[in-house]
């Protein structure tokens, strides 16, 4: 007998989030990482919201939906919205019931500033990497430093001249050279025109610096700078300084050749860092005391580990365009965005063994 189309269903349905997410969902065994890693936040979000009035959206539930963001590859607060809304998926890893109401996108915009202050993103990377530690999935002597360019959200258009009082189309640079010197983007002023090699193409960028270590390539610091020709070095060496905190060991930092200048091996030596540098094959300022060691030539191989969080920042995390302006804020999205690669790398290690 032929069943009929007809259904108005129970009155009642006895369901959780729960029950929507297969077993081997990959993002079952990733929550638990997350949630302890927020869980050692609780004092840092106390500190962000009043003792009285309405609650307001928890800023766990925040982080949790920025983590989706990146590793979804979602590029906007709208899109992000609308899947939370119908993914069951989302609404458990975030913490949401069938009938909670999802909140607006614009939650995101009004407490990521309070976010931002309190260096979350920060803390959040330095807990998911507190967890590896304890696994024994870190070096703590051997680390590497690298640079990449991040692409403006501003366009070309905007980069116009600082004393600028014409009414010369925006875009129009007939007879016009661009100068970083004289010009500034109306829309990102933190951004600079600049090129990586000599055969690239000029483009407004930011530059976002990290710092991994050599034993699985888990990023344990990260900086984001203005573009310009000292900014890896400057980057590095305040990388460095925060890695290394009050501890007397000497640690050794892999780099490529953009690092092997004289000032810069000279203040990596000051801070008690062995500068495991690619040397140029002109003007090094690496000798023998340092590229004749086994571990120098194991260094200048792992350094290459870093590029894979780059990649997966630009390919996977949206960072080969920016979404926001201003140091500040992309910092804060960079540095998230390596607590997240993290957590990727940490479950996929514990996954194999």
């Amino acid at each position: 007998m032929r069943g009929s189309d007809s259904n108005a269903g129970p009155m009642f349905v006895y369901v959780t989030t729960e029950h929507f997410v297969p077993p081997k969902h990959p993002l079952r065994t990733l929550k638990p990482l997350v949630d302890a890693a927020l869980s050692k936040l609780d004092r840092e979000f106390d500190a962000l919201y009043s003792s009285s009035g309405r609650p307001s959206v928890p800023p766990e539930y925040l982080l949790r939906g920025l983590v989706l963001q990146f590793l979804y590859s979602i590029r906007s607060f709208p899109m992000l919205m609308d899947r939370i809304h119908s993914d069951m998926a989302f609404r458990w890893f975030i913490g949401l019931s069938i009938d909670d109401e999802v909140w607006d996108q614009s939650v995101f915009s009004y407490n990521q500033n309070r976010l931002i202050k309190a260096d979350i993103a920060r803390r959040f990377l330095e807990e998911v990497n507190q967890q590896a530690k304890r696994k024994g999935l870190l070096s703590s002597d051997h680390f590497s430093v690298d640079g990449t360019l991040l692409e403006s959200l501003a366009s070309i258009k905007s980069f116009r001249p600082m004393d600028d009082d014409s009414d010369k189309p925006s875009g129009d640079f007939t007879g016009e050279k661009l100068s970083n010197k004289t010009h500034r983007s109306t829309t990102d002023p933190d951004a600079r025109l600049y090129k990586k090699s000599a055969g690239a193409s000029a483009k407004l960028s930011v530059m976002g610096h990290a710092m991994s270590e050599n034993e699985n390539g888990f990023i344990t610091q990260t900086e984001v700078t203005q573009a310009d020709g000292k900014a890896e070095r400057v980057a590095a060496k305040e990388m460095i300084i925060r890695q290394k905190g009050n501890r007397k060991k000497k640690i050794t930092v892999g780099a490529d050749k953009a690092y092997d200048t004289r000032d810069h091996v000279d203040d990596l030596r000051e801070l008690g860092v062995t500068p495991h540098v690619a040397s140029k094959k002109k003007g090094t300022a690496i000798d023998g005391r340092t590229t004749r060691h086994a571990s120098y030539k194991q260094s200048i191989r792992d350094r290459k580990k870093i590029e894979e969080f780059f990649g997966w920042a630009k390919v996977i995390a949206g960072f080969r365009k920016l979404r926001h302006v201003g140091l500040e804020k992309i910092d804060f999205y960079f540095t998230l965005a390596a607590g997240v690669f993290n957590l990727v790398k940490l479950r996929n290690i514990l996954a194999q063994t």
